[in-house]
């Protein structure tokens, strides 16, 4: 294997990762980097395979984790995990065979199927094999067909336009806490985790992002959730086109298999606090003006479901 990997897979972890899970995630083949993102004081688990790449971050937490292991890649190309969901043991291949073919592309989304962290059968079922990327038919939005998607079951690779960024702000987000956001239904997308992204593209707004959280002088505010949201819309920020067509979205079977839990067994989280760095950055956006406001009234409820939580646990 080649001293530089062509793909690194960055996963922020707490170490409790179960065997299972790095099993499969060693069965990926060929020439990819595994970095592992620890928060200090963590016992480490050894592990015998040398495109493991340990990182203990300065701090704890889900963003400078990811972030720490972001800015250590060195490899063309990149993607984000965590640490209980699965990808496809060839996704090297499919890599390599897409960005071959769209050299310019900036991401390829992976296609993703959700399955219930107790259907053990369905997670643990044999992959099927990733549809050729050079036989692939181009699916796009056109006025003979402006529905592509097909509710999910288009056979080509689906062009995936940049996030709308560029909307107009709508008010009545800020002053009617119940309006529903409409404005990131589509093709486009706002998260970066489970997709492989060129590095090139990545990196500048991982700088932009570190000059986000610089508050005054050497005092520099980190959030501890959401880098999924708020990374993916600061790549498509810093880098803005409109209606640039920014990649492709990879047909079923799927690439990737995201577990999912019942809510009442998740920690509940706070958004806004990502978010603000967006609109910091980026004031011009309406989308995210829009984004910040629906997040600001959502705040009460996550507030109000962590203490229901805690108070049912005292019960």
């Amino acid at each position: 294997m080649n001293d530089q990997p062509i793909l690194s897979i960055v996963t922020a972890t707490k170490g409790s990762f179960s065997d299972y899970w790095l099993q499969q995630l060693l069965k990926v083949k060929g020439n990819v980097q595994f970095i592992l993102v620890y928060p200090p004081d963590t016992p480490i688990k050894p592990i015998d395979d040398k495109r493991i790449k340990v990182i203990v971050s300065p701090y704890k937490g889900e963003v400078m984790q990811r972030f720490t292991g972001l800015l250590n890649v060195t490899s063309d190309y990149l993607m984000a995990l965590d640490d209980d969901d699965f990808v496809h043991p060839d996704i090297l291949e499919c890599t390599a065979a897409y960005f071959q073919r769209f050299p310019e592309s900036w991401v390829l989304r992976l296609k993703i199927e959700n399955i219930d962290y107790k259907n053990e059968e369905r997670i643990q079922q044999d992959w099927q094999p990733i549809p050729d990327i050079a036989q692939l038919e181009i699916c796009k939005k056109t006025p003979e067909n402006p529905f592509p998607f097909q509710g999910g079951n288009y056979k080509g690779l689906l062009e995936v336009p940049i996030a709308p960024l560029d909307k107009n702000f709508d008010i009545r987000h800020a002053l009617i806490p119940w309006k529903h956001r409409t404005d990131m239904e589509g093709i486009h997308f706002e998260n970066f985790n489970n997709r492989v992204w060129r590095n090139a593209i990545v990196q500048p707004a991982l700088a932009e992002l570190s000059k986000a959280m610089r508050i005054f002088g050497a005092l520099t505010w980190v959030p501890l959730w959401n880098l999924d949201r708020s990374l993916g819309l600061f790549v498509q920020a810093t880098s803005f086109e409109k209606n640039k067509i920014i990649g492709h979205a990879m047909p079923k079977p799927e690439q990737v298999r995201y577990i999912t839990k019942d809510a009442s067994l998740k920690e509940a989280r706070i958004h806004l606090t990502a978010d603000t760095l967006l609109v910091k950055t980026y004031p011009q956006f309406g989308y995210l003006w829009n984004l910040f406001f629906w997040e600001l009234y959502a705040v009460p409820k996550v507030i109000g479901k962590s203490l229901k939580k805690k108070l049912v646990k005292r019960v």
